[in-house]
């Protein structure tokens, strides 16, 4: 740059030789001009040679109109220009306001300041980020050999003062104030006694509101003791706590917050104030929940995915295999909805699956979980199960759900399932496993057009077998071929017959006479209970009628009922079928088991002593066999109890079934109660219990289960026990 000056002097020096008058006075003022420019700017270059580019201070040199003519790296390091970005700008565009008044370099140029060596200054400057800093700025003038001034030099560190302690006060003040955090503030005695705005945001409680009153002003009372009680030990100084807590809003809304909760000491150690910080993690819970739901949930029938199904199927394996359960998984396969789909559009497609998904919830249990694997194939995990039967019985509700015709807003639609079955453990032990032997049973069940089957052809027969009894069972109903047989009971005092039990039998055209331990079970997982439960008392009550038009002095007759039978309506069902035959309340009595009585729910009781204040004796069937206590038998209104015959069958010889024994005739007896005991075949167990004081037997000793006509026989004989001595 110097050297292109000294051409121009040159020149110039040429152009006055040749030139005349005005002319060569203007070219010797031009020439004066560029020789002092020329000496300015190796002033100049001579100061920027000595800054040293290493200091550890930004140290810049300008010129006397405020071009920047050397910039060093510790320039570079605190406003992030390079060199050349900022050499040759005018220092102007490191200010930090446009319009900055900044008379720090015209003290330099001021008429009689040139005296002055070193000015200093406090300023603010602007990085190249954008960022506002304080540097302390000391100006140096420059000057070329004859004293004459060529430019400035300035050194700038950056200025880090600590705040003064009004200053930090207020500040902090200030952080609290505008912070996103509430910010909750109690003293010694656990009163509010400051808040932040973001505190009245979030709960909607103002200052005066919340001050004076203690932090339960936000509790939802959704947290137990044990977790209160360790927010409270962080409020007494056990240490900080972090964790998340429901709140309740002054609308009433509770809302999740992340919270902090810190004691604060004064001089002494001795807990002056504690301070609470929380957020409202509601959005953050929402985004949550809904990745959480796309991440497990299909999008479609807002049914479980298969990657949930998965999870709850490991646990329910483990579960399992700890208890010994059996459990089941179903594989649906809807049939058409492909064709559906493809005549009448996916969207009509959609809506059947979604209907299907409905009709499917509808008929399984709460326990049970149902999902969406694919396409067309829905799953069903039947976590826990008594028998692995079960699941055949499941499957036919999962047809029968979708069996009609499904109405869609503009369709009536038909669709047919096929179902695979897989029982654990012994189809698979994990779920992988029994999802691939469910589909391979689903596969067989399309080509062989069933409704369902199993994986193993052991359980198909067994299903197949447990079906064929539960049609045939149904068609018994309707053709008559149940009756009643009566099993007399008979006092131990008299030997008189003081009653009987009517038990259920099912003479089959075929196969003769059926085990109830056969179609007994079948009945209660069908739920057909209900209907052979309706028609014994019917036809009790009906022979009961006819014993007492011939003339027959009755004894009480004894009626099972099943814990499907005992529900709000029972009693009203009692009062029609009594009403109808014309039979007194005294001339019946109800069984119940112990399965009925182990929750010992409140309207259980309430139908009890509805059926009691009726007239109705109730007995007490199989006990000792569930969860005999005293203490649940002092609730209910038993008027008897029947001991059941698996303790009876080792008397007297049995040590354990003796003390068994003693031990219930001894309860019934402090509660008042009758005692029948079952299942009594020889002299010697009879003995044994009429000398604990049993009250009635009811067993082959005396007479098995006989038909109406029998029983009615006995009666006019007046049929008696004959007592043996053991």
């Amino acid at each position: 740059m110097v050297d292109k000056a000294i051409e121009r002097c040159l020149a110039l020096s040429l152009a006055a030789r040749t030139q005349q008058g005005d002319a060569l006075v203007a070219t010797l003022a031009e020439l004066d001009a560029a020789l002092t420019e020329v000496r300015a700017r190796a002033g100049l270059a001579a100061a920027a040679q000595k800054a040293p580019r290493a200091s550890p201070e930004a140290i810049v040199t300008l010129d006397l109109a405020g071009y920047l003519t050397s910039w060093n790296a510790a320039a570079e390091t605190l406003f992030g220009y390079l060199a050349s970005d900022a050499l040759g700008q005018n220092i102007l565009f490191l200010h930090a306001d446009d319009d900055e008044d900044d008379h720090v370099a015209d003290l330099f140029m001021a008429e009689g300041d040139h005296t002055k060596h070193i000015v200093t200054a406090e300023v603010r400057r602007r990085r190249r980020t954008g960022e506002v800093i304080w540097v302390k700025l000391a100006m140096q003038l420059l000057k070329d050999d004859s004293g004459e001034p060529v430019g400035m030099q300035a050194v700038m560190t950056q200025v880090h003062e600590p705040l003064s302690e009004v200053d930090k006060v207020s500040l902090h003040a200030r952080i609290i104030e505008d912070s996103d955090q509430g910010v909750l503030i109690t003293d010694a005695s656990e009163r509010i006694v400051s808040i932040n705005s973001a505190f009245t945001r979030i709960t909607g409680y103002t200052p005066g509101e919340s001050l004076g009153r203690t932090p339960d002003l936000l509790r939802s009372g959704v947290h137990d003791a044990d977790f209160r009680a360790k927010v409270r030990a962080a409020m007494t100084g056990a240490g900080p706590w972090r964790g998340e807590i429901v709140g309740r809003r002054k609308n009433g809304e509770l809302f999740p917050q992340s919270v902090t909760i810190s004691a604060v000491r004064d001089d002494d150690g001795n807990i002056s104030h504690t301070f609470s910080l929380f957020s409202d993690i509601s959005v953050h819970k929402d985004a949550e929940a809904r990745m959480q739901r796309m991440a497990n949930y299909d999008t479609l029938t807002g049914l479980p995915n298969q990657c949930l199904l998965s999870q709850l199927m490991g646990q329910a394996l483990t579960e399992a295999r700890r208890s010994h359960e059996h459990g089941a998984l179903l594989v649906v396969e809807i049939g058409r909805l492909g064709a559906i789909s493809d005549t009448l559009g996916h969207d009509v497609g959609n809506e059947l699956l979604q209907a299907v998904g409905k009709q499917f919830r509808s008929v399984l249990r709460e326990a049970d979980v149902l999902a969406r694997l694919d396409g067309s194939r829905f799953a069903i995990a039947l976590l826990h199960i008594e028998k692995r039967e079960h699941a055949a019985i499941v499957a036919q509700k999962l047809a029968a759900a979708v069996a009609a015709p499904i109405e869609l807003a503009q369709h009536t639609l038909q669709v047919r399932v096929h179902i695979g079955i897989a029982v654990y453990p012994e189809d698979g032990t994990d779920t992988a496993a029994l999802i691939r032997h469910a589909d391979v049973a689903t596969s067989k069940a399309v080509h062989a057009e069933a409704e369902f089957l199993f994986y193993s052809e052991e359980m198909n027969q067994r299903a197949k077998e447990h079906l064929r009894i539960e049609n045939e069972l149904r068609n018994a109903l309707v053709n008559q071929e149940l009756q009643l047989y009566y099993q007399p009971k008979v006092s131990l005092r008299s030997g008189r017959i003081v009653g009987a039990e009517a038990l259920l039998r099912w003479k089959h055209p075929v196969r003769g006479m059926v085990s109830p331990g056969v179609f007994i079970p079948i009945a209660e997982e069908t739920g057909l209970i209900l209907e052979l439960g309706n028609w014994v008392l019917e036809e009790a009550c009906r022979q009961v009628r006819a014993w007492q038009d011939d003339n027959l002095i009755m004894t009480p007759i004894a009626v099972n009922l099943s814990a499907r039978q005992f529900d709000a309506r029972l009693p009203e069902r009692m009062a029609d079928v009594m009403q109808r035959h014309g039979v007194l309340p005294e001339q019946l009595m109800l069984e119940i088991t112990e399965s009925l009585l182990v929750g010992g729910a409140d309207n259980v009781i309430s139908i009890m002593n509805e059926l009691v204040a009726m007239g109705l004796a109730l007995a007490l069937d199989d006990f000792g066999t569930g969860y005999s206590s005293l203490a649940y038998l002092k609730k209910f209104p038993i008027s008897t109890l029947k001991i059941d015959r698996s303790f009876v069958i080792g008397l007297p010889y049995e040590e354990n079934d003796c003390a068994i024994a003693r031990a219930i005739v001894t309860m019934a007896q402090q509660l008042r109660q009758e005692i029948v005991a079952e299942g009594v075949e020889t002299a010697e167990q009879m003995s044994f219990l009429r000398e604990l004081g049993c009250d009635q037997l009811q067993g082959y000793l005396f007479s098995p289960p006989v038909p109406a006509d029998d029983f009615a026989q006995m009666l006019r004989e007046g049929k008696r026990l004959a007592f043996h001595s053991r």
